[in-house]
Order: C-alpha cells, then structure tokens, then sequence
C-alpha cells in the first residue's frame, strides 16, 4: 500500500462515519510532517450547515492544529472530487497536494472550470483516482439504498 493509498483509507474511513450519520459519505484527511492535522466527514444535516463538508472541516481542524490559516506543506486527501466551495478553501490555504478519490462529474468543481483555470494554489499537486473504486463505490451504495426507501 503506497502512503497516498493508506490516507486515502483514513480518508474512507471517515466517509463510512458520514454515511453511518446518514449524511453524503464523503471524508477528508490532513496530513503534515508525517502526521494528520485534521480530518471530518460531512456534517451538514447533523449541524444544519451547508459548509459542513468533510473538506471544510479538515482544513479548519489543521488550520487550529498548526495555529495559522495557510497550509502550504500539507496534503488534503478526499474521497470525492471537491466542489467549487470547497476547492475555493483548498486554494485559500495553500495547501501542497490534493489527492482525490473519485470524480464527482455532476458537482465538482472541475465541472465549472475554463480549459487551463485551476481553483487552487498555482504550485499546488493534484492527485486523482487514488482507490478510486472504493471511493466510487461508498457513494453508489449510499444513494442506491436512499432511492429504494
């Protein structure tokens, strides 16, 4: 298992939390220096917040933990491509690297993206597809079980 796969495992882990909560089973970790800053899972029926994503409340969690708003030598792993919201913090705090799991081709940010523009930090990496199947999949399952309540 390479180190982008192992996060990105933490990163399901808390998208299993969101689902088990009822919410989009979405996760986010923070890794800095070899260790995680911060993670969530989405919470946005559970704190009736529509900002509440898994992504928001990662780099909010590794903003407290490092004392300061910008995060330019960590990684944000996240089992869904972000959405436009989303991708928009990723970028106002700098973050290094961004490893996505799935594509979300419906609401991610690249959806609304001119052909060369990106949402984050210029000298920012972008990862996709790490287990991207298992990514996919969590998010399949979930809406399948809510259409056939």
């Amino acid at each position: 298992m390479t180190q982008d796969e192992y996060y990105m495992s933490l990163a399901l882990s808390e998208a299993r939390a969101a689902a088990a909560e009822g919410e989009v089973p979405i996760g986010a970790v923070v890794v800095g220096g070899g260790r995680i800053l911060g993670r969530g899972h989405n919470q946005t029926e559970r704190l009736s917040d529509v900002t509440a994503h898994a992504e928001m409340l990662a780099i909010s969690a590794a903003a407290q933990t490092l004392g300061g708003k910008y995060l330019p030598d960590c990684t944000l792993y996240v089992t869904v491509e972000p959405c436009p919201m989303c991708a928009g913090a990723i970028g106002w705090s700098q973050l290094q690297r961004i490893v996505i799991g799935a594509p979300d081709p419906k609401r991610g940010y690249s959806t609304l993206l001119r052909p060369g523009a990106t949402p984050f930090h210029p000298r920012a990496q972008v990862v996709e597809g790490v287990l991207e199947d298992e990514c996919r999949t969590i998010m399949r399952d979930f809406f399948a079980a809510r259409r056939f309540k």
